[in-house]
């Protein structure tokens, strides 16, 4: 498929974009501590130019001295950093790509310890419980912070950047000013639709006096706040014609505030372009330029929104950062090639909220472009044993070095148990990565053997340079009564199609797994029961994945049995002990699946220490994790050999 469209240039105010594909920003903690970006940030935006990204949106930048909400933010309140910025500048440039960068105040959502000052915003109200109760920011603190903006937009414009975006959205500053759930004022910047606006007004103005026609102002505002009393769709698209009247030269539309989270950054289970319909309705207010944003995963949908008029460019921010040359691939209709974002959130937003620098699981290059991916002095016979997604991403990134590379996997199937959390409800794209992953290994020239158990014998005939373990992990079985009963059903072998539950189902272990099989299950319409030892269910599941995993919960009426220990497994369920010592049954159940967790499975690696040959155990293998793990010590071990 040819996307025409999303390769055809776009004016925005004084700046032509080369394609239609954006970076927007995102919060990577690559930057040094006194708020000047790092050779890190420099090499990570020119990846996404060098992928051809039209524009590159520079992260959340601070624009007043005291509003800085973590340690590793970039700053515009002073001059310091206007050289690292002009670096990141020039090397996107150098691929043609345009640079805009976003202006923030985090107000409400700031930190006043990481800040050294207190927090700001419209009114006194906390963003959510445990943050600090910001002040409310006096009338004429409202006008030296409008000062602000047009001192760092001026800051930006002589580094080079080609376009400054103005932060409306999320809950941060100017949003507490936008919308009435947040903005009780009684002075000219509270009250009406007009004085509301006053506020984003003003800062438009002074940068445009600040910038001129040199540089593209872009407002991000969010299509609704998703908050009982907050701004929708309808304000949205009445604020985004405003601020055109104001001379915004393009919107940047997003959606919800951080304690609707999982509208920001959404999880596995929401569909790509989730909010579409709410974008067309701002762009029919409009005519400037329109940037929809919201878990575009793959150029397709995006082709047909600019296709049909309702957006004029679209924003891949997660997919940037599992794929940064997914527009060239596209240009040059390598779809197959394509590493798509599942939306795990493991390593971007976790690691955004830990203060730490971002990494992906689904691209371990990701946070190490400064590096590179040097070729190998010497090429080396490599084998990988394992097929899970380390296997293959250890496989692949030894070939990119030079390596000769074979992998073998002893079922008929790769991809591990990475694969089969593919099938629960919602989270069909992780099958999409494996397969990205299988096709890189086979155009990177791995050797790919199938059905084969290797053993030491084997090891020492093939005489590898080196030996990655990627044996992964099996299924967890404790010390219990009865665990070993065959009609116990395995949650792997379920999942896989190897064995069918009845109608009636206990779950044994209420993490994610078990919790996913759950769902999983009750959407085929079982009566399912999951009993857990902790007391609650889903408690390992990452926050936005937790709210839709419970819904699943209550659609399908899924019981829960929880601060429960397992004592014994009979074929109809399990004799359990209450935290007061009391034993229970929960019986009477056609099918029991063991979902308890998984363990390390790794056969030989000791033994082939001992005999002297280089070894990296990597994933599962070492202990069962995350997958995230499993891919960063893939890169890990790639690098080395």
């Amino acid at each position: 498929m040819r996307f025409k469209t999303m390769f055809s240039p776009v004016q925005i105010g004084p700046m032509t974009v080369k394609n239609r594909f954006v970076v927007p920003p995102m919060g990577n903690n690559f930057a040094n501590t006194d708020g000047t970006w790092s050779d890190q940030s420099v090499a990570y935006y020119a990846e996404r130019a060098k992928g051809q990204f039209g524009m590159v949106t520079i992260e959340a930048t601070v624009v007043h001295e005291g509003a800085k909400g973590g340690p590793r933010k970039p700053c515009l309140y002073n001059d310091n950093s206007i050289e690292s910025l002009k670096r990141i500048c020039d090397a996107c440039h150098a691929e043609g790509a345009k640079v805009s960068i976003q202006l923030q105040n985090a107000g409400p959502e700031g930190n006043a310890k990481n800040a050294g000052a207190p927090i700001k915003a419209a009114t006194a109200i906390p963003s959510e419980v445990g943050r600090d109760t910001p002040q409310e920011v006096t009338t004429e603190e409202v006008y030296e912070l409008i000062k602000g903006y047009g001192k760092a937009a001026e800051r930006a414009m002589r580094a080079g950047v080609d376009a400054v975006e103005i932060h409306m959205a999320h809950g941060y500053l100017v949003s507490t000013f936008l919308s009435p759930r947040t903005n009780k004022r009684l002075d000219e910047f509270g009250g009406n639709f007009e004085n509301r606006m006053r506020f984003p007004r003003l800062i438009v103005e002074e940068i445009k006096k600040a910038v001129g026609d040199k540089v593209a102002v872009i407002a991000r505002i969010n299509s609704a706040d998703e908050v009982l009393g907050g701004l929708d769709v309808h304000d949205s698209a009445a604020i985004a014609a405003y601020l055109e009247e104001c001379g915004v030269d393009a919107l940047h539309v997003s959606r919800a505030v951080h304690i609707k989270d999982e509208y920001m950054w959404a999880p596995t289970t929401i569909h790509g372009g989730f909010s579409a319909d709410l974008v067309t309705e701002i762009k029919r207010a409009v005519t400037i330029p329109v940037i929809t944003v919201g878990r575009y995963t793959e150029p397709q949908f995006a082709e047909l929104m600019v296709k049909q008029g309702r957006a004029d460019l679209v924003a891949f921010g997660r997919q940037s950062l599992a794929d940064p040359h997914m527009p060239k691939k596209a240009q040059e209709e390598r779809l197959e090639d394509m590493i798509p974002c599942i939306a795990c959130l493991q390593g971007c937003v976790a690691n955004m909220y830990k203060g730490e620098p971002i990494c992906c699981l689904a691209n371990p290059f990701l946070g190490h472009e400064s590096e590179g991916m040097k070729k190998a002095e010497k090429s080396r016979k490599v084998m990988v044993i394992g097929g899970g997604v380390a296997g293959l991403s250890a496989a692949f990134l030894c070939a990119e070095r030079g390596h000769e590379v074979t992998l073998y996997e002893g079922s008929n199937t790769l991809g591990g148990n990475m694969r089969l959390a593919a099938y629960p409800p919602g989270k069909g794209d992780i099958t999409n990565m494996i397969r990205s992953y299988i096709a890189r290994c086979e155009k990177d020239g791995v050797k790919i053997v199938m059905n084969k158990e290797v053993d030491l014998d084997f090891v020492k005939a093939e005489k590898p340079d080196a030996v990655i373990v990627a044996t992964g992990s099996k299924t967890l079985i404790l010390p219990i009564e009865g665990i070993d009963n065959p009609a116990i059903i395995h949650g792997s072998d379920l999942l896989s199609g190897k064995r069918a539950a009845g109608k009636k189902v206990l779950v044994v272990g209420g993490g994610m797994v078990g919790c996913e099989t759950a769902a999983f299950l009750g959407e085929q319409k079982h009566d399912v029961t999951v009993i857990e030892f902790r007391d609650t269910v889903g408690a390992d599941v990452i926050s936005e994945h937790r709210k839709y995993l419970m819904k699943d919960f209550e659609e399908y009426k899924i019981q829960e049995i929880t601060s429960a220990k397992v004592c014994k497994f009979y074929e109809d369920g399990v004799e359990y002990e209450s935290p007061d010592g009391t034993r229970h049954e929960a019986r009477g159940f056609d099918s029991v699946i063991l979902s308890m967790g998984f363990r390390n499975y790794n056969p030989f690696a000791e033994q082939l220490e001992e005999m002297g040959q280089e070894v990296y155990v990597i994933g599962d293998a070492t202990r069962a994790r995350r997958a995230l793990d499993a891919t960063k010590e893939a890169y890990g071990a790639a690098v080395q050999i």
